[in-house]
Parts: C-alpha cells; structure tokens; sequence
C-alpha cells in the first residue's frame, strides 16, 4: 500500500481537488466516502476503480469510506455476493473498519421518508400498469402525461401506501412515484416510481417486506444518514443527480452529500456488463463467476494477479470526466511491473523433448545452483538436479535451423541454463510420423555453469528439466477472452461470437523443475524465458501442481495490430 506522503505528491484529480477545496474552505472537517455495490453478483475490474478511488481518498485524508449493500431487490440477491464483495475489497487492500451498512438498515426510516413525501403531496399511489406508464412517460422530444391518479388526495395515498405495506396488492398493480413534473427535458424526473411491490424473500429482513424502494430513492437517503460528503458515482449517473437533489431538497434533511460523478473503466478486450457477464457464466462459455479469464476481482485472485498491480493499474488510469477506453496492455504491464522484482524464477517444459546426454554418466545426478533472481542476491539460490536425460522445449530444436537459429539443431551448441554447454550430434526419429522423439547430444564437462574456460563464445541459451527428477504438472495458458478490441461494438453481431477460441490452452505433460513442488498454492514464479504463473488454489493436487498463466513476459499483442 503507498504511504500517505506518495499519495499527496501526486497531482490532483478533478475529484479530489474538490474535496481539497471543500476541506480548505472549511465547508466539510472531514470527508466520508462510500462503495455501495448491490449484491447480485461479482465485482470486476470496474468495480475495483470505484474501490480504489473510494478508499483511497479515505486512506489520503485519514478519514473512512464505508461499505454499504444496496439490497433492495431481494429476487437477485444472495449473502453469497455479500461476502464475496467483503472478501474482494479486503483482498485489494482496503478496510471499512465499523462502518458496514446494508441498504436494508434504513427500510424503517425509508419507509418513514415515504410517508413524509406523500403528506407533503410530493408522492403519490399510481395504479397503471408497466406499459401504461412508459407510454405516460413521453419521449426525448415530447413530453409525458400526468398519470390519471396524480391529484390523489395526501389521506387516499396514505391508505394506499399502508395497504401496499399489509401485502393487500398485487405485484406491479400499484407504486408510489414522486410527484415532481411530467414536462421535465430528464426524464428521470417525470414523476419516477420510488416504490414498488416485490413479494420476494430478503436475504436479510426476510418477509418483514413486501415493498421494497428504487435505486434512486434509497441512494441519497442512505447517504445522508451516513453522513456521506461526497458521493461518487460513475457517468450514467448523471442524469440521476437532479432526483438524488429534489428528494434531499424535498424532505429538508438536515445533510445534503454532493454527487459528483466520473467515467467508468473501459477495457478492451472484455466485457463490463453485470448481465452479460452473467450470460457467459450461465451459458458456460467460462467456468465460473473466478475463471482466471474472467475479469472479475475473483477471477484476477486466481489467476495470480496481485492486490498491488491492480492498485496500480488504478492509479495509472486516473479519474476523469470523460469516458475513454484503456488498453488491455496496461492492465497486463501493471503485473509485469509488480512481479518482476518480486518473482522467483523457475524452469518449467511445457512442450517436452528428450535431451540424452551420451557421454555423461548414466547413474550421476549433479546439483547445479541457479539463481531464484537475476537482479536480487537477496532472493538466493536453489539447486536443480542436472541427469543424463533431460527435457527442453520442442521449439529449441530444428532439423535444418536458419543462420539467426541459436538454439539445439545438428552440430549446434547451446548453453543449458544454470548446466553445461551442450552439442547436437544426432536425432531419432519416429518413422511413421517423421516427429523428432529425441535429441542425442554431447556435454563439455568443463563448462559447468554454463561458460567455457577457453573462452567461446555461444548465442544460445535454453531451459529444460531433468526427466528423471522433474514434476510432472498441468499448465493452464489463459489468454484475452475475446479476440476482438470491443465485442460490444456492432450491436448486430452477438457479443460472443467473438469469444477467443484460444483464451484457454490446457496442457498436461508439462514437467517442471522439482522446487516447485515445494512453493504453496497461490505462489507466483516466473517460468524462464515463457511467462508468469500462480499455482492454481483449486486445482492443484499434492504431487502434481496446476498451473494458471497470469501474463506472458511481453506485450505480444501489440506486436499483432502493427
């Protein structure tokens, strides 16, 4: 986590210099911010903006930011979300100390708010259906109508709103609108609903309720009894603020938060819709709400991408006001960043070739010291076993191997990372299919740590495992889910029809270096010269380590659209 003295050297975003403004003029002591997820699903990548921007500028002004459920749909609701959301903003970094709240705590006082809106003939009971009142409603350039029930005496809206309460009405028969003006350009307020009948079982008030208020409603009343300043929300809010104003206005309330508003994270390559990112857990195009392609907050965790790098990668992008999209691959340099001074480096084979070293004793096994860090000692040492028979990649031999070529081919020599310097002097074959089965070489005992004593030079240096003492493990090469920059971009062409076939390679004959078996599910290594990798904390066994790529050591992205 940056200290506080970091975090104030940076320029100011539009959102913070307004809260300095507000501090120094002296208009707040303090300031309370608030992430307000829903529980009806996972949190995100976008999700971790708000988060970081939240609590962050609670950490920067050494004041709180509370974490508040808005649970006031129970038919999409599940405690299952809400310690998934608690787990997540605990797992970036943050802490909301005693300020946990859940919308569902002021339903009293809501209910209370309600009540005082109608008396003040500021809200009224409207019977028409669903459809009825979109087409009441009007249009971008016509305006809506009044509703037929809108001069409803203050005492008939109460007996209303009281027999909606006693469970009296059907659902979608009635609601409880803000009588505010049917004329309005914002059609948000053109007499929006404010509360509506859901006979639907609450995650935590149960069936005490049967009406349940909107978003809008609940929004601004929860934060003015929280004593929220600032209340931060991203773009598609905007239109929001003049009702989160008119209700706060409306009812005098002795607090009056300030909506401000930001742009939301725009990714490419991925999707940021709650429902279709839904869709494709549902449909099983992914497996699961933390399938490491997945860009949820659970499914970055299992993938191996670390609490700092996505901080980072928050701080990179800013708060703006405008929205813009980011590149995949600042996302995916924020962990290249964070993991490179801080990843042991590990040799793993994904694509196994034998090596038989002729003229090595066949029963000696050498302990070779290879460095768990080229840039830090600190990080030490480990031995590798060094045998007779060795694996390398598939891709380091070539039968007839171009001049730039510095790797295994016939009469080439290599340097074997951490071993010897090693010669191809010949190659088997399978006959029926032509593939190379082994690699026959010949090792310079000389040269143990990889440099010779006479002083050749050799271009070309690869990895491998011994066979005999390497493990055996499963690789899970993850990828960009979608192949396409915005698969949101022509609303003809299905979304999903641009899922990447590739974004998930599974190989099972991988073999790696035995200290591996000794790191703990969760650790990240880097494989030399291939990528970095966290071992699963599901999938992997006792004795046989799975795998998840987090990113490849370079952008190869951005080589394919130049």
């Amino acid at each position: 986590m940056e200290s506080k003295e970091t975090l104030e050297k940076k320029p100011l975003d539009f959102i913070r210099q307004i809260i300095a403004d507000d501090l120094a003029t002296g208009k707040h002591k303090t300031t309370v911010t608030r992430f307000p997820p829903e529980p009806n699903g996972f949190l995100h990548i976008g999700h971790a903006k708000s988060i970081c921007l939240n609590f962050g500028i609670a950490l920067e002004n050494n004041t709180k930011c509370h974490l508040r459920f808005d649970d006031t749909n129970p038919s999409k609701e599940e405690t299952k979300y809400v310690e998934s959301i608690k787990t997540d903003v605990h797992w970036l970094g943050y802490d909301w100390g005693e300020n946990l709240h859940f919308a569902s705590d002021y339903f009293d006082n809501l209910y209370d708010f309600a009540v005082q809106l109608i008396k003040g003939g500021n809200a009224y009971i409207c019977d028409l259906n669903a459809d009825e009142m979109r087409q009441y409603r009007g249009t971008l350039t016509e305006p809506g109508k009044n509703s037929p029930y809108r001069d409803r005496s203050p005492e008939e809206n109460l007996q209303l709103f009281e027999k909606m309460k006693a469970g009296e009405f059907d659902e979608g028969s009635h609601v409880l609108r803000a009588k505010i003006d049917m004329g309005s350009p914002n059609l948000k307020m053109r007499d929006p609903v404010i509360y509506r009948i859901l006979k639907a079982h609450h995650h935590r008030t149960g069936d005490t309720w049967c009406i349940y208020p909107m978003y809008d409603f609940t929004h601004c009343l929860s934060d003015m009894l929280e004593e929220i300043t600032h209340s931060l929300c991203t773009l598609e809010f905007e239109d929001h603020r003049p009702l989160y104003d008119w209700v706060l206005d409306t009812l005098e309330t002795p607090c009056h938060p300030r909506q401000i508003e930001f742009a939301r994270l725009n990714l490419t390559y991925t999707v940021m819709s709650k429902r279709k990112i839904l869709q494709l857990v549902n449909e099983h195009h992914v497996d699961g709400w933390d399938d490491p392609r997945m860009l949820t907050i659970s499914g970055l965790r299992r993938r191996g991408y670390t609490p700092e790098s996505i901080r980072n990668f928050c701080n990179t992008i800013g708060v703006g006001k405008k929205s813009s999209w980011i590149d995949m691959g600042v996302l995916e340099k924020s962990i290249r960043d964070d993991l490179d001074p801080k990843a042991p480096r590990v040799m793993c084979v994904l694509d196994p070739l034998k090596v038989i070293i002729d003229n090595y004793p066949e029963d000696l096994t050498e302990m070779v010291s290879g460095k768990n860090h080229p840039k830090d000692p600190e990080m030490g040492t480990r031995e590798i076993p060094f045998t007779k028979e060795l694996y390398i990649e598939k891709h380091d031999f070539m039968e007839n191997p171009p001049g730039k070529f510095h790797r295994l081919g016939p009469g080439r020599e290599v340097r074997l990372r951490y071993g010897y310097l090693v010669t191809c002097v010949s190659y088997d074959k399978d006959e029926e299919t032509g593939e190379v089965t082994a690699i026959h070489c010949t090792y310079d005992p000389e040269t143990k740590g990889g440099s010779a004593p006479d002083g050749r030079k050799v271009k070309g240096t690869i990895h491998w495992v011994s066979a005999d003492k390497g493990i055996e493990c499963d690789v899970r090469l993850y990828d960009r889910l979608f192949n396409h920059e915005n698969p949101d971009a022509d609303k003809e062409v299905d979304f999903k029809e641009y899922l990447n076939p590739e974004s998930k390679v599974v190989i099972t004959n991988a073999v790696a270096e035995p200290a591996l078996g000794e790191f703990e599910p969760g650790s990240r290594v880097q494989f030399e010269r291939t990528g970095y990798f966290c071992i699963d904390p599901i999938d992997s066994k006792p004795g046989r380590p799975a795998f998840n790529r987090i990113v490849t050591l370079r952008d190869s992205w951005a080589k394919q659209q130049k």
